[in-house]
């Protein structure tokens, strides 16, 4: 007899019902956005959206994006081509270097900037930021990108006549498209989201504005509708990003070893580009390094608080690990369906947990304030409820990696162990949970260290007397102590930089370097 086909993925398996009651739960923030405009009204919806104030908040926010992005693009793909496509001397020390600044948060990168130039303020001001910030989001995916590049179409263009510079822009820019609308989108949302940089540099956006609508109304319809809006916009920004990319696939697939790429002599060009990154470094890397060693000297040994300092350690590593495996296991189900039932039904389920992490944090934190509160009072400002946000936020970083993991360890193998006696469940441990383990383990990773630096959805959700290293380093920032917040600055950058550097050497690892 063959092999039995497998089961549809829409019928009565434990593992799609999983997955369905997985996409239902992400969707509550979505849903409770709609509900909370259904309710409010139209008359009232008009009247809290159609006023100067919104006009102003979505005048900033825009703004911000239309700066933003394409410094962000500029500095990310001309700091990639010069480390992967250059003869730049110390092009690997480069490379690492420009992916620093990823280890340090925004709201990290305001306080330092603010603390040194006290007068910073404004979209000026926030653009900078936010730059120096996300750049590495899109540097990191296109330098993995042009690193596995075949060169060959390059070659034959240059034969054909063209230069470099037309090259460039003729033939390996066009390749770049998915990678750069990627991170195009992954910083939009980020500008979107980000609540502690800008306020602290007293730059008006709309997650700023409805955070202060919920210290001064608790969850009031003006913050709703605000909430409503910045969905509205994410939901603009998942279709531009999706339109961007197309359905273009740039790969190889003729027989033969990909070539290497023939590096770009810069000659006269040399001195300016290294003084390029190098400025960039400073500012990106340098300016927060120094301005966190510098209040650590001034405030002295008083500002290292052991009674204080070590419960929000405990406590963000307590969060962060339990939010990493929680989030890998929920992921789980979705990421296999995903690869070994790959249809309509895997991909709508896939498609909602991506809509919901697009989601700012402080729209999700409101979502289950409300939900929480209204139908089970009984687990509001719980751990439960703050790690249940920080998996669905998180949720695809987990997913992506465990999709990759998945696809290394196809069906085939676990048969082939089955016919030499396994049982099921033993070949399915030994073969595809042992192949699937190292990107579970990256995905955990990249999540641990989103839950270190999340804000927003920790100040609306967290149980009371819960200090995690963001938080405290808020209220320390926030009362203009920035001898007392450096020290929880630093031990967020010290948690940050392994997990920098495991995503930049899986970058590498996926292109082949």
């Amino acid at each position: 007899m063959g092999a039995q086909a497998p089961r549809p993925p829409w019928g009565i398996s434990s593992l799609a019902i999983l997955a369905i009651l997985i996409a239902s739960f992400s969707l509550i923030p979505l849903a409770y956005v709609i509900y909370m405009t259904a309710t409010t009204g139209w008359e009232t919806v008009i009247e809290l959206v159609i006023r100067p104030r919104v006009g102003e908040l979505l005048l900033n926010t825009i703004l911000l994006v239309l700066l933003t992005v394409p410094l962000c693009l500029v500095l990310g793909v001309g700091g990639a081509w010069l480390v992967e496509r250059t003869t730049l001397r110390g092009y690997r020390w480069w490379a690492l270097g420009l992916a620093a600044p990823l280890a340090i948060h925004g709201f990290v990168n305001s306080y330092a900037w603010a603390s040194a130039i006290p007068s910073l303020a404004g979209l000026s001001a926030g653009t900078l930021i936010a730059t120096l910030s996300y750049f590495p989001l899109i540097y990191i995916p296109v330098a993995a990108t042009l690193g596995r590049l075949d060169p060959a179409i390059e070659q034959l263009a240059a034969s054909l006549g063209l230069g470099p510079w037309a090259v460039f822009f003729r033939v390996v820019l066009p390749q770049l498209r998915i990678p750069m609308a990627g991170g195009a989108l992954l910083v939009s949302l980020h500008l979107l989201s980000e609540y502690g940089a800008f306020a602290m540099i007293r730059f008006d956006t709309f997650t700023t504005a409805i955070m202060v609508q919920f210290q001064s109304t608790f969850n009031g319809a003006a913050g709703n509708m605000l909430a409503s809006v910045l969905v509205f916009l994410c939901m603009i920004l998942l279709l531009a990003e999706a339109k961007a990319r197309g359905n273009a696939r740039y790969a190889r697939v003729g027989f033969g070893a990909q070539g290497l790429a023939t590096r770009l002599h810069l000659g006269r060009y040399e001195i300016p580009a290294q003084c390029s990154l190098l400025g960039l470094t400073l500012m990106a890397a340098g300016v927060p390094m120094y301005s966190v060693t510098r209040w650590l000297i001034a405030g002295g040994i008083e500002v290292w608080e052991p009674a204080k300092l070590i419960p929000a350690l405990t406590q963000t590593m307590g969060y962060g690990l339990a939010g990493a495996s929680l989030t890998c296991i929920v992921a789980f189900p979705m990421a296999f369906l995903a690869v070994r039932h790959p249809n309509w039904f895997s991909k709508l389920l896939e498609l909602s947990n991506y809509i919901t992490s697009s989601l700012p944090g402080i729209v999700v934190g409101l979502a289950f304030v409300t939900v929480s509160i209204r139908l089970v009072p009984g687990i509001y400002q719980s751990a439960y409820v703050l790690l249940a946000a920080y998996i669905l936020l998180f949720l695809p970083r987990a997913l992506v990696n465990l999709r990759s993991g998945l696809a290394q360890a196809p069906r085939e193998l676990e048969e082939a162990a089955r016919s030499l006696g396994r049982s099921p469940t033993i070949a399915f441990v030994k073969v595809t949970l042992r192949l699937t383990a190292p990107a579970a383990a990256g995905g955990a990773a990249l999540v641990f260290l989103a839950i270190v630096n999340e804000l927003t959805a920790t100040l609306l959700l967290a149980p009371n007397g819960t200090r995690t290293l963001a938080t405290a380093f808020w209220a320390k920032s926030s009362e203009i102590d920035y001898a007392g917040a450096a020290p929880y600055a630093l031990l967020m950058i010290l948690i940050a930089a392994p997990m920098t550097y495991l995503l930049f050497q899986q970058s590498k690892k996926a292109a082949g370097q």
